[in-house]
């Protein structure tokens, strides 16, 4: 029977499912033979699939077949636990001497109401003993079985017993301290039964019913029915929010003092959540959504996670910089915050009032005059209020006094001559601080819908931002300037410059005008109706593609309205940025005179910036930029696109840290202001559908006598003006591929 020559795996693999069915006890007389089983036996236990018979432990106690009652978890858990660590098994039963083991009582049956763990895989039991270890003799394991069986009845009348029991109370969730039970309690069927009174927000009530849900709804913000440090550190950051250029009133507080019941607190907790998740969500990405203010502005979304803001509150260790990090970090904004803690203090301050006298002026030199100073006891007066700094006791209205004082009559809708009258002495004395502290919030305001990291980081976070009513644009890298310049904006009105943030990703030297079809219709049709050679004598070009649509363009050269250079940024407003031949209009203090594209004063440099930045190693200059100038595009593209950010800033400091203001060109702070004031509540957020831009033809048509081309081929094969400024093939005769002025 024990013939190993033989050398049959399933016989090999008999003996070891007879082996395995027994309790093995060891004693000091050799273990006795036990019966043979008959045929029938044999061939079940040979199609049991057993483990090889090498290398394997000692069967026990878990080779047992399962029981029927409670105690079979258990033997299968200690099974599992005996194939991962076979060798402490063979040390528990190897070591262990023969009579010990055969005189140790039965082992004390498990609780039958104690958890049961999930069902083992059948792959995790014990290994068998190996096929040459010796059965225990018959009445060895009719005495275990017996035992067992004693064990089990015992087990089975245990349960029992705990089944006919009167049911226990309900204990406490062990997530929840016993003195936070009632409150997790009624939290949980706030949650259930109100989150949609509560949050009106679906992304926020879900996250709060999963926050709870995970903590067996234990409270986070308060303790033993009373508020915790964190409730106080989000109440003192949420009553603080005026620093943040948003109103307190916002988000309101509850009054943890007086919530003296379970229900009170429950809700209490939820409330403040509430106002926590407006907070982080209204600082992150503004009080209004920008689409309320104009259609021609568009920044990408950077919503709040409430699951993560709600995290944060439980798990922060400083509650109120968690909070506080969902306002912008930009150098921009938090400059504008310190100053709005300035202008709020000097609006608390008494100030004496500017005295009334003779109008007071500074007139510049001349061919052959000098300057005329005019000198008045109450000039220092006005330079505080200004701001100035510089010589502040000094009596001479000179020349700095003066241009102040004509920014102030700009920002506060007087005539800017710089001549100190008596409407601008009535208007210094007046509580313009209010005035100022609204539109440096509006400006906070705009810096929220700005993205959080304006830079590409590949190139050390470089990155463009234009300010429209400054008329100035910069290219910054590492946090730092590298170069700016003036810039020509759009006229106030249909063709304002939009608001966006693109990359730009190429230049084009020697750029075709792809005229737009707005000034086509609007402005070049009604000119040529006067005068039919007009677009003839300035250099532009008239085709008539097969879907009547006209098309006006201009080739490359000196005369070109987009100059020599155009920066591309592909947009849904299919502006960008580029050279003029009008050198002129940058001399002017305002410049608002292009149709929505930006000119830039010097384009060379500009260029040379951007392509020593993406690509360093090519050593571009202005000069060799200048030496690509001729009749065909040339376009330049970077490895790295580089974003480029128009804003809107009617205030904002200086390098010198001087808070400036600026005339508010397109009406965007009285939008905003109004906006604010009303009385929508969380309504401001919503976004409001505006139309995308129609580049359709508008009606009218070429007079008689213009000079034009049909074309067969190019502009006729039906791409519209769209394709031709962002990737449509080239029109004949000259090459097209992007659009306006």
């Amino acid at each position: 029977m024990h013939d190993a020559s033989k050398g049959r795996t399933a016989y090999d693999r008999m003996i070891m499912a007879v082996a395995a069915s027994f309790l093995m006890v060891s004693s000091t007389a050799v273990l006795a033979q036990a019966p043979a089983k008959s045929a029938q036996d044999l061939a079940i236990d040979a199609a049991v699939p057993m483990p090889d018979p090498a290398n394997v432990p000692p069967p026990t106690a878990a080779d047992i077949p399962a029981a029927t009652d409670a105690r079979a978890a258990d033997v299968k858990a200690e099974a599992v636990k005996d194939a991962v660590n076979p060798a402490e098994t063979a040390t528990s039963t190897g070591s262990a001497k023969p009579a010990d083991t055969a005189t140790a009582p039965a082992e004390k049956p498990r609780d039958a109401t104690a958890s049961i763990p999930e069902k083992a895989p059948e792959t995790a039991a014990a290994p068998a003993a190996p096929a040459t270890a010796a059965a225990p003799a018959q009445d060895t394991v009719n005495k275990d079985t017996v035992n067992k069986d004693a064990v089990n009845k015992d087990a089975v009348n245990k349960d029992s017993a705990t089944k006919d029991a009167a049911p226990a109370p309900v204990q406490a969730a062990s997530s929840v301290p016993a003195a936070d039970q009632a409150v997790a309690d009624k939290l949980r069927d706030l949650v259930t039964t109100r989150g949609a009174k509560l949050f009106d927000r679906k992304n926020e009530r879900a996250a709060v019913e999963a926050f709870y849900k995970g903590r067996d709804y234990a409270p986070i913000l308060t303790e033993g029915g009373a508020a915790n440090a964190r409730a106080k550190a989000t109440i003192a950051r949420l009553k603080d929010a005026a620093s943040d250029g948003l109103d307190p009133a916002d988000y309101p507080t509850p009054d943890f003092a007086a919530a003296t019941t379970p229900d009170a607190q429950a809700e209490a907790e939820l409330k403040l959540i509430a106002s926590a998740l407006d907070y982080a969500r209204q600082a992150q990405s503004g009080r209004m959504h920008w689409s309320r203010v104009s259609a021609d502005i568009q920044y990408p979304e950077h919503p709040t996670d409430p699951a993560q803001v709600i995290a944060s509150l439980a798990s922060a260790k400083d509650v109120a910089a968690a909070l506080d990090s969902y306002n912008p970090r930009h150098k921009g904004y938090l400059a504008l915050k310190a100053k709005l803690a300035e202008l709020r203090t000097r609006a608390e301050a008494p100030s004496t009032p500017i005295g009334d006298g003779e109008a007071l002026k500074f007139t510049p030199a001349r061919k052959k005059q000098a300057a005329v100073v005019m000198e008045d006891p109450r000039v220092p007066q006005v330079r505080a209020r200004l701001g100035i700094t510089e010589n502040a006791d000094d009596t001479h209205y000179d020349q700095n006094v003066a241009t102040a004082v004509r920014k102030f009559q700009a920002n506060n809708d007087l005539k800017a001559t710089g001549v100190l009258d008596a409407q601008t002495i009535r208007a210094l004395n007046s509580p313009k601080k209010d005035r100022q502290i609204d539109i440096v919030r509006v400006n906070m305001e705009r810096w929220r819908w700005l993205p959080r990291d304006l830079g590409a980081p590949a190139v050390g976070d470089a990155y463009v931002i234009l300010n429209i009513p400054d008329y100035t644009l910069k290219v910054m890298q590492h946090g730092q300037q590298v170069w700016t310049t003036r810039v020509v904006t759009g006229k106030p009105g249909t063709h304002a410059t939009p608001l966006l943030t693109e990359t730009m990703k190429y230049i084009t030297v020697n750029p075709t005008w792809n005229v737009p079809p707005s000034i086509i219709y609007n402005e070049y049709l009604p000119a040529l109706q006067q005068d039919p050679q007009a677009l003839e004598r300035i250099g532009l070009k008239l085709e008539r593609s097969r879907d009547g649509s006209v098309h006006v363009w201009q080739p490359p050269g000196e005369r070109n309205a987009l100059g020599r250079i155009r920066f591309n940024f592909p947009n849904k407003f299919l502006v960008y940025q580029h050279d003029t031949p009008d050198k002129h209009l940058f001399a002017r203090d305002e410049r608002a005179f292009s149709h929505g594209c930006m000119r830039v004063q010097n384009p060379d440099q500009y260029a040379a910036t951007l392509l020593n930045i993406t690509m360093p190693n090519e050593h571009y200059t202005p000069e060799r930029i200048r030496s690509m100038y001729g009749s065909n595009e040339v376009d330049l593209k970077f490895p790295t696109p580089i974003p480029v950010n128009i804003t809107y800033q009617t205030a904002f400091v200086d390098d010198a840290g001087k808070l400036e203001f600026r005339k508010d060109i397109y009406g965007r702070d009285a939008q905003m202001l109004a906006i604010l004031r009303s009385s929508e509540g969380k309504d401001l957020e919503q976004v409001v559908a505006h139309a995308q831009p129609n580049y359709s033809r508008p009606k009218g048509d070429i007079p008689q006598g213009v000079a034009m081309n049909n074309v067969g081929g190019g502009a006729s094969s039906g791409f519209n003006f769209f394709e031709r400024l962002f990737g449509g093939p080239p029109t004949p005769p000259a090459p097209v591929r992007r659009y306006t002025r």
